[in-house]
C-alpha cells in the first residue's frame, strides 16, 4: 500500500476538510493501486451521506464556536474532528465492501496491538481499546474502487465533542452509554509519552510501503472535485429542521422515514435519512421503485420485486423497510 502526499509546498498550507475528501476521490478515480492517506484539520465536524444536519449536529454550536461542517459522500454517522484526530483512509480496487470494510478495520486494530494497545475491530466500521472507541470508519463505493476513510482518536476534547454532537437516544442506547464522552478512548490516555507526530509517523510506518508525491495537476483537479462540497444544496440536501423520532434497525442503523401520500393512498416520494452504509444509489436502485405502490405490506412487498434491499443498504431487509414505512404510514395519514 502506497502512501500518498501532497507536494510540500501543499502540505505546509492547512486545507479544509472538503480539499482531503477531494482528494480521496481523486485517487480513487484517476489511479490504480491501493494508497493510504492521512490529514488532519481543524475543528470540523463532518456527517454522512444520508444524514440529516438539523438532528446530529448542533449546528447553532457550531456557529457560534466556529467549528465547521460539512457532509461527505459515505454514509455512517456524525463525527467531530479536530488536531487532535488523525483521518485516515485507504483507497482501494477491492469491489467487495463488506470484506474491504472490515479487513481496513483490522489493520488499524492490528496496527494498534503492535504499540501494546489492546485493540479490536468492533461491529461494522468501529476500532476499539478497552471496550471504548478510539477510531470509528465508513465507505463510499465506487465503480470498481472503494474509499474507506475515518477518524482516529489521538486526543480528545469531550465537552466540545459532546457539544457538537447530537446523536440520538436510541442511538447511545444501542451503543450501551450515555453519551459521547462515555464511549470513546484516545491513544494519549494509553500512551502519554508518545506524541501525535510520533503516533502518526508509526501509522505511515506500519500501514503503507512506499511513498508517491502528487503533482501540482493532481492538486488542480483536488480542487475542482472539492468545490461541490461547500454549497448549501450539498451541505443541507433540502434538509429542515424536525422533530421525527429516528428508528434504530440493529446490524442496518439508524433511519427516519418520510412519506408523501396520493389522494388515493399509494406512495407520491419515499425519502430516508440515517446513519446506514449505502452500498448502490438508494432512490435509483430501490426507492423510485415504491412510487405509486399500495399503502398495505402487500403492496410495498409487491413493488419491491425481486429487489434485496440489502444490496443497497448494508444489513437492511425487505421487511426492515417495510415496517419502516408503515409506521410513519399509520401515524401521519391514519392508515394501516
Amino acid at each position: 500500500m502506497i502512501y500518498a502526499e501532497l507536494p510540500p509546498e501543499v502540505a505546509a498550507t492547512p486545507h479544509r476538510l472538503p480539499f482531503y475528501l477531494a482528494m480521496e476521490e481523486h485517487l480513487a478515480r484517476n489511479f490504480t493501486g491501493e494508497y493510504f492517506v492521512m490529514w488532519q484539520v481543524e475543528p470540523t465536524v463532518i456527517f454522512g451521506r444520508n444524514q440529516d444536519p438539523y438532528a446530529e449536529v448542533n449546528l447553532d454550536y457550531c456557529r457560534t464556536n466556529g467549528i465547521q461542517f460539512y457532509r461527505r459522500r459515505s454514509g455512517g454517522g456524525a463525527v467531530y474532528a479536530d488536531r487532535n484526530n488523525i483521518m485516515t483512509a485507504l483507497i482501494t480496487s477491492s469491489t467487495e465492501v463488506e470484506s474491504t470494510f472490515a479487513g481496513y478495520c483490522r489493520r488499524l486494530a492490528g496496527t494498534l496491538r503492535s504499540l501494546g494497545l489492546d485493540a479490536e475491530a468492533s461491529g461494522r466500521n468501529d476500532v476499539l481499546i478497552g471496550g471504548r472507541k478510539v477510531s470509528g470508519n465508513s465507505f463510499h463505493h465506487l465503480p470498481g474502487r472503494s474509499i474507506v476513510h475515518g477518524t482516529m482518536l489521538y486526543d480528545a476534547d469531550p465537552d466540545t465533542m459532546d457539544r457538537a454532537l447530537t446523536p440520538s437516544d436510541a442511538k447511545l442506547h444501542a451503543k450501551g452509554v450515555s453519551s459521547v464522552r462515555s464511549h470513546i478512548t484516545t491513544i494519549r490516555e494509553y500512551l502519554p509519552q508518545l506524541s501525535i507526530a510520533d503516533f502518526r509517523s508509526y501509522l505511515r510506518q506500519h500501514l503503507s510501503d512506499g511513498v508517491m508525491t502528487l503533482s501540482q495537476a493532481d492538486v488542480e483537479e483536488i480542487r475542482r472535485i472539492e468545490a461541490p462540497y461547500y454549497t448549501d444544496e450539498w451541505t443541507f440536501g433540502g434538509h429542515h429542521p424536525r422533530a421525527k423520532r429516528p428508528v434504530r434497525i440493529e446490524g442496518a442503523g439508524e433511519f427516519i422515514a418520510d412519506v408523501a401520500v396520493t389522494p388515493d393512498g399509494r406512495i407520491e416520494s419515499l425519502s430516508l435519512t440515517g446513519d446506514f452504509f449505502t452500498l448502490q444509489d438508494v432512490d435509483r436502485c430501490l426507492l423510485d421503485r415504491l412510487r405509486g405502490a399500495p399503502l398495505t405490506h402487500d403492496g410495498i412487498a409487491s413493488a419491491l420485486g425481486g429487489v434485496n434491499a440489502a444490496d443497497v443498504i448494508a444489513g437492511l431487509s425487505n421487511e426492515n423497510l417495510i415496517t419502516l414505512i408503515i409506521p410513519v404510514i399509520s401515524q401521519t395519514y391514519g392508515r394501516n
